[in-house]
């Protein structure tokens, strides 16, 4: 009755609290440090809970105190804080969560309830506060789904230093946490006797994400640290392959039983080594040879230091955890359903449901005189790949039955080699139809993204968030991370 009451209070309330949003000065409600409220999320597709874990008091605030207020309008969840006293929002950040994938897959479908932890990190207030969690419906409206008032002095709240030990590498320094984007590196998959190869890792995925655009002409808006918590083995658990390892943040692939989707969800590890610099976003780099990562929006982002594909995939993991940026791929299989849901337009800034052409959300850089929707010639790349699609479906059933008629290695192997060089042929057939295409400098409306191969639409015909033979974003997805830049840093 207690929760339902304020529910309720809050809903009385929340029209004058959206006319008071205005510009927040940070010294009349916080203080210069940063409140972690950690929580978990519990249910399936249809239902959810949240409860609190524990809430502490942490170091220096590193956010940007002015701009308190999210203007991004991206992330399925929302967290807003409001100042009772003065009865007006004071703080909001969007974010996505992992619950928010699981809540689409089959298992979730099924009524199979998961337990998620995550972490809200806000400036820490002074007075009385209501801490309220969104979560957008299917039209992508957004409702209050979780709140709580929270009293600063509260004695329960854990006011102890992390204190872990863990060694800090300041990569680089450029000033104020408060006006810089932060970001650090947590060694994951890397023990005592690796730290070195930490260090050299480190060093390297620092220049390979300055080496893209935006982030390059924007380096000097940059902190950058590294954190090496060594693992007791080395390496991470791939569970299908029968491969366990006691690891820093414990992360894994197979995440959502995604083989190579690479995720962790011991979070409040994570956010324990993390807590030990300021910092605005988290890089988990992993310590293998394996081609996979993550990226959740204002979460965290993880990516695999030594696979041929790793400077790619970590500025496409990290496109999407720290600008929100969508997937605008098409032809992989994932194990969503109705991720985004049709007539709905998308949060995110690099696609689009095309609802109304004329006012298409990159409409200032449209290219002059394009078609909206843009017609790219999109059966000829589909072919391509249902051809490539097939060959591996076709491989996989040989596969199968050579190992049932206990065919030798160098048989599977020849076979394998046959696949590859077929396989080759096509991927730089497709590659060639991207880069000669004539609409390839062009912001249009290219459908196919979002996983989805009707309905959605992308602004150009390729980009790091497309593919990972591309290697720089697209105009629009280039504007949107210099945007999310700026907000932290001016």
């Amino acid at each position: 009755m207690k929760y339902l009451f304020n529910f309720i209070l809050f809903i009385i309330i929340i029209p004058v609290l959206l006319f008071s949003k205005g510009d927040i000065v940070f010294d009349d409600y916080f203080v210069n440090k940063t409140m972690r409220i950690d929580y978990f999320r519990i249910g399936d597709a249809d239902e959810e809970i949240i409860t609190i874990d524990q809430i502490y008091r942490q170091g220096a605030w590193a956010g940007n105190p002015d701009n308190l207020i999210d203007p991004f309008n991206n992330g399925r969840n929302f967290i807003k804080i409001y100042d009772i006293a003065a009865n007006k929002l004071i703080f909001s950040k969007g974010y996505n969560c992992i619950f928010a994938e699981y809540r689409t897959t089959e298992s979730a479908i099924k009524g199979v309830n998961r337990t998620y932890h995550e972490s809200a990190l806000i400036p820490y207030p002074k007075k009385p506060v209501l801490f309220v969690i969104e979560a957008r419906d299917k039209k992508n409206v957004l409702h209050p789904i979780f709140i709580k008032k929270i009293y600063p002095d509260d004695i329960h709240i854990i006011k102890e230093q992390p204190g872990r030990g863990d060694k800090i590498y300041k990569i680089i320094k450029n000033g104020d946490p408060h006006k810089k984007v932060d970001i650090v590196f947590i060694a994951e998959g890397y023990t005592a006797e690796e730290e070195n190869k930490f260090k050299t890792d480190l060093k390297k995925h620092t220049e390979i994400l300055f080496g893209f655009e935006p982030y390059n002409k924007n380096k000097k808006k940059f902190n950058v640290y590294g954190i090496f918590s060594p693992s007791l083995e080395s390496g991470i658990d791939q569970p299908t392959k029968g491969i366990y390892k006691n690891s820093a943040v414990n992360a894994s692939f197979n995440a959502l039983d995604i083989d190579r989707y690479l995720l962790t969800e011991d979070n409040k590890t994570l956010r324990d080594i993390a807590a030990q610099v300021p910092y605005d976003a988290i890089l988990i780099m992993v310590n293998s040879k394996r081609y996979g990562g993550g990226g959740i929006y204002n979460n965290y982002a993880v990516f695999t230091a030594h696979n041929q594909w790793n400077d790619r995939v970590l500025i496409h993991e990290f496109g999407h955890s720290f600008a929100g940026l969508a997937d605008e791929y098409y032809t992989s299989s994932t194990t969503y359903n109705d991720f985004y849901p049709k007539g709905v337009e998308p949060t995110e800034p690099n696609i689009t449901a095309l609802l109304n052409p004329d006012k298409i959300k990159w409409k200032d850089i449209l290219s002059n005189d394009i078609e909206i929707p843009t017609d790219w010639n999109k059966d000829v790349y589909d072919s391509l790949n249902l051809k490539k699609q097939k060959m591996q479906s076709e491989l996989n059933d040989k596969i199968k039955q050579m190992k049932k008629d206990n065919a030798s290695e160098k048989e599977i192997k020849e076979v394998k080699d046959n696949f590859d060089e077929r396989s080759k042929k096509i991927t730089k057939e497709t590659s060639r139809f991207l880069i000669e295409h004539p609409l390839n400098e062009k912001v249009g409306a290219f459908e196919g993204a979002g996983y989805s191969s009707k309905g959605l639409y992308r602004p150009m015909i390729n980009c790091l968030m497309f593919s990972l033979k591309e290697n720089r974003f697209c105009k629009v997805c280039q504007d949107a991370i210099t945007k999310v830049i700026n907000y932290y840093s001016e």
